[in-house]
């Protein structure tokens, strides 16, 4: 069974280092950033999101590890503040060696251990139209729709 350990500072570094081009491409083949500013938009946002980084307040960032091996992460945030007293999975990410062997899955399960142990009500996550494995996982293991934003090509 796979383990949830906090993120250590080199582990971040490796985190911000895949997921900034990452976000940055998403943001753009959505359609919300244009190419040219879509990289240093990304980095904005994640300064402003993680401005002390693994040390943030109410962010919660995990290696998920399969005995010493590495194999993926996830990047929670609790919504303390708000009457319904949430999480929201900002990031999962599995090795791509180790995908479509579960741990995406067992990530997402020990995840919603933490989220009962902070004491939060619920959890939320964003995934994109396009990303239809994730999707897939995320209906697997219980969650529903709860808003859909569409658009069509002209």
């Amino acid at each position: 069974m796979s383990k949830l350990l906090p993120m250590t500072q080199t582990e971040y570094e490796v985190f911000l280092e895949r997921t900034i081009p990452e976000y940055a491409d998403d943001k753009v083949r959505a359609g919300h950033w244009a190419e040219s500013e879509a990289l240093e938009r990304s980095r904005r946002e994640f300064s402003a999101d993680l401005p002390q980084g693994v040390q943030t307040k109410n962010n919660y960032l995990y290696t998920l590890y399969d005995g010493d091996d590495a194999v993926g992460l996830i990047w929670m945030r609790a919504n303390i503040d708000r009457p319904t007293n949430d999480g929201f999975i900002l990031e999962l990410y599995v090795e791509e060696k180790y995908r479509g062997k579960g741990y995406g899955k067992q990530a997402m399960q020990l995840i919603e251990e933490k989220v009962r142990e902070l004491g939060l009500k619920s959890i939320g996550l964003h995934v994109f139209g396009s990303n239809k494995i994730a999707r897939n996982l995320y209906e697997a293991v219980g969650y529903e729709v709860t808003s859909v934003n569409m658009s069509k090509t002209l």
